[in-house]
């Protein structure tokens, strides 16, 4: 960790967590980071607790608008002046990382405010949502805006997949989206066996590169990573080479345990 931020003279926030024994590791775990595109899955997961009190459905239309389009939105793109399910929506969001489909959900369910106040009611304190994309992406020294910390948001995938703050059907659902890894395929999962099971979800902005997932060996309780790379002036491929090799590194320890 300290190698990388010395090179890019950045900072770099890490927590691995085995929930089936409790132990964890950590570097900056309290520190704020952007949550870039890594915001999505607490999105998702507050789309779910509405499915689950019945006060939405997964298959319930939102149109798609001209004027919804946003840098990188690969999958509504192609299908402006139609109608898309809120559960493709969501697909598209965290697999694909489509940052108009996660408008149109924030939109949906009420503004960035809704998805900050699921995460207090599931336990997280810390991280917040403010903005919208792409907007959510810009960093300013100090600015809370848009921030989680490694500690902080390695519990929302733990309690939105094995926890309890979803019904069963709707925590297989966000582990079904979260499993082909449409844009994270050179991350954590590259570097897992075929037989582990990896759900994840990536996050990018100017100077930064992100990554949270669940990573589970066949044997004991899966672990819960979180990886935020920050303040990192140099281009993409550097800062996701960066995070590549600690996600590499992070599958060794795992696989030492």
């Amino acid at each position: 960790m300290e190698n990388i931020e010395e090179r890019l003279d950045a900072r770099v926030g890490l927590l691995i967590r085995d929930s089936g024994t409790g132990w964890s590791w950590g570097h900056r775990a309290d520190e704020r980071f952007l949550m870039n595109s890594t915001a999505k899955v607490p999105l998702c997961g507050a789309v779910l607790a509405q499915v689950d009190k019945g006060a939405m459905r997964l298959t319930d239309g939102l149109d798609v608008r001209a004027e919804d389009m946003v840098e990188y939105a690969p999958v509504t793109e192609l299908r402006i002046g139609d109608t898309m399910q809120v559960g493709e929506l969501c697909f598209a969001a965290l697999d694909m990382s489509d940052n108009a489909a996660a408008n149109i959900l924030i939109d949906h369910l009420g503004g960035p405010q809704e998805v900050t106040a699921f995460m207090r009611q599931i336990g997280d304190d810390v991280s917040r949502l403010d903005r919208r994309e792409p907007d959510l992406n810009r960093f300013e020294t100090g600015d809370p805006r848009d921030t989680t910390s490694p500690a902080a948001v390695v519990d929302t995938p733990e309690r939105l997949l094995v926890g309890d703050a979803l019904s069963p059907s709707s925590r297989a659902q966000l582990t079904e989206w979260m499993t082909p890894g449409g844009v994270t395929g050179a991350l954590l999962r590259a570097f897992t066996p075929d037989s582990w099971r990896v759900a994840d979800k990536s996050g990018s902005g100017s100077v930064t590169r992100n990554i949270v997932g669940m990573i589970a060996p066949p044997q004991g309780g899966p672990y819960f990573v979180a990886i935020y790379l920050s303040e990192a002036e140099a281009d993409f491929d550097t800062r996701n080479a960066a995070v590549v090799a600690i996600s590499a590194a992070v599958v060794e320890l795992i696989a030492s345990r």
